[in-house]
């Protein structure tokens, strides 16, 4: 069954995107939750005429996702976290995490398009933020035991390597 996207859908595409799904997810979830519609002749033309018409909106929406790309791309977070005595975190550091960490350095992103594995050792670790369906940013980050201090963590990177 073929279906026009009508928001983002993890794993299966972007907005506006037309694409193939089994015939029972597509009747039973996408259409009646609202996120896609049966691609019809008739709703691929309309389909092309508003993507036709959107396309400087779309370049606009493009350069904001590199520009703020770009004010990510310098930055490495430090996130500090419950640590047992053999460097196992209690819990994980995951996105929510990291859109806090991000947070405090006066940059707002959606922990939802930030894409991390769930960490549970102290270390360096990246994570990648999907900004448009064309732009992503990568985002280092260091998870560090709580009680070691996160203002003075920079200071001694070049000490931290020799820990591990």
């Amino acid at each position: 069954m073929k279906i026009i996207l009508k928001e983002d859908v993890a794993n299966l595409g972007y907005k506006d995107d037309v694409v193939e799904v089994k015939n029972g997810y597509g009747r039973n979830y996408l259409i009646p939750t609202g996120k896609a519609v049966l691609a019809t002749p008739s709703a691929l033309k309309v389909l092309a005429e508003n993507l036709r018409q959107r396309a400087h909106k779309i370049a606009k929406i493009k350069a904001d996702a590199e520009g703020v790309a770009a004010s990510l791309e310098g930055i490495k977070l430090t996130i500090p976290a419950k640590v047992s005595e053999n460097g196992t975190i209690f819990g994980s550091v995951s996105s929510i995490q990291i859109a806090e960490a991000l947070e405090a350095k006066g940059i707002t992103i959606d922990r939802k398009i930030i894409n991390v594995t769930p960490v549970k050792q102290v270390g360096s670790y990246v994570a990648t933020v999907k900004l448009h369906k064309e732009v992503s940013a990568e985002i280092p980050f260091e998870v560090i035991a709580e009680n070691a201090p996160v203002e003075e963590a920079p200071a001694q990177e070049t000490e931290a390597p020799a820990a591990e």
